[in-house]
């Protein structure tokens, strides 16, 4: 039982260091949006405090991040998403590129994901 637990703590320990790695921001996000009844896709490139239109989705980027140490390394971003002329919020946290549907925008006909940060 003690060497499971000792087991079970190294790996805990394990975890929050990668956990912790420096993240460096970005100066923009590239994002793909997806219109889920004619299957187009989009890529569009949003700089740091922009917004793009996507379909019809307005979205914006509050900040972009990668790990410092692998600028092509999984790449994080705090979007805002509306659907485009109202005031009501769809969407807004952060986005994992490699894991899109963890934190996901809950559309009917669109979505959204982050693909990676602009250095």
């Amino acid at each position: 039982m003690r060497i499971l637990g000792a087991g079970l703590l190294g790996l805990g320990l394990s975890q929050s260091l990668t956990a912790e790695q420096q993240a460096q921001s970005g100066a923009g996000a590239i994002l793909r949006g997806l219109d889920k009844v004619n299957g187009q896709t989009i890529d569009v490139q949003v700089p740091t405090g922009g917004l793009s239109e996507m379909f019809g989705l307005t979205v914006e980027v509050a900040d972009c991040r990668y790990p410092a140490d692998n600028p092509t390394g999984d790449a994080f971003a705090f979007l805002t998403i509306r659907d485009t002329g109202q005031r009501k919020v769809r969407f807004q946290g952060w986005m994992i590129a490699s894991s899109p549907a963890l934190n996901a925008l809950d559309h009917s006909r669109y979505d959204v994901w982050v693909l990676r940060c602009i250095s």
